[in-house]
Order: C-alpha cells, then sequence, then structure tokens
C-alpha cells in the first residue's frame, strides 16, 4: 500500500470512528489529517485535501478546538492561521472522554437528581422511583470512573487495564 492510499484510508476510518465518539464525520476527518501531518496546516490546505468547504472547515476547526482536539500555532512570517492536533493519544482520549461527560452523561444525571424527587405511594410511583434510583446509581458510578479515567496518567491506567483483562 502506497502511503497516499494509506492516508486516506486512515483519514476515511478516523472519520468513521469519530460518528462513534459524538464528533462527526468531517470533524474526524480533520483531526485525522491533522493528527497525521507533520507541519501545522492552514485552514485553506485542510479545504483542499479533504475537498470540502471552507465554511465546513472553518465551523469544525473551531469546534476541534473546543473539544482540545486542535491547537493554533503561529508561523513567523505568516499572516495566515494554522492549526496542529494534539499528538498525544492519552490526552486525545482523555478529551474526548472529557466531552462526551460533559454532553452526554451530566445532563442524564441531572435530569435524574430533579425527577428523583417524584412523590406517590402506589405501586406505578414506587417502580418509577426504583428505576430511576437503579439507573442514577449506575450512572453517578460511570461518572466517578469516568473522573479517575480523567485524572489518571496514561501508566496508572494501562497497568489497571492489563490487570482487569488477566
Amino acid at each position: 500500500m502506497e502511503l497516499d492510499e494509506g492516508k486516506q484510508k486512515f483519514i476515511q476510518s478516523w472519520g468513521t470512528l469519530g460518528s462513534n465518539w459524538g464528533i462527526n464525520r468531517t470533524m474526524a476527518q480533520i483531526h485525522a489529517l491533522l493528527l497525521i501531518c507533520p507541519e501545522a496546516l492552514s485552514a485553506m490546505e485542510i479545504k483542499e485535501q479533504l475537498n470540502i468547504s471552507m465554511g465546513n472547515t472553518n465551523m469544525n476547526i473551531r469546534s476541534l478546538i473546543d473539544w482540545g482536539l486542535v491547537y493554533k500555532k503561529l508561523k513567523p512570517g505568516e499572516r495566515k492561521e494554522f492549526f496542529v492536533a494534539e499528538k498525544d493519544m492519552w490526552e486525545v482520549v482523555k478529551k474526548i472522554v472529557i466531552q462526551r461527560k460533559k454532553r452526554e452523561l451530566e445532563p442524564v444525571i441531572k435530569m435524574l437528581d430533579e425527577i428523583s424527587a417524584v412523590q406517590g405511594h402506589c405501586e406505578e410511583s414506587d417502580e418509577f422511583c426504583k428505576v430511576v434510583k437503579d439507573i442514577k446509581l449506575f450512572s453517578n458510578k460511570a461518572d466517578s470512573i469516568l473522573d479517575k479515567l480523567i485524572k489518571a496518567d496514561s501508566n496508572w491506567f494501562m497497568k489497571s487495564f492489563i490487570n482487569l483483562i488477566k
């Protein structure tokens, strides 16, 4: 397989994976391109290499910056903005976990806190409260585990993971 073919396959595959992480396909493809490029790229270079619109390019770069997955990089003598991806995969995973937790888990926990105060003393309300309590317990445990993962360093995580699968 030639380098260009491998790069295209990686970008396409990363785009597909991105949608599983809560990132749209184009956003993930931009991230993939920046991950494999040895140099920072301008928005125009990203647009041309991925054959996407300038608006789509700019919008997704801003989202990647918001997620902490991409940074601006200044080049002396250049007026254009250039962008580079976070290349430490442990940091990438942590940043994705932080964003997914903030966008998905925290709203669920907040909603469960609100509805756990339902009043009533009948079979239906008892069942409702039991289910909400179980989901809330699971959600809070998941939140706690994700907090530990976010705070952990990669060595601790890998040792724990290896011990878990033994």
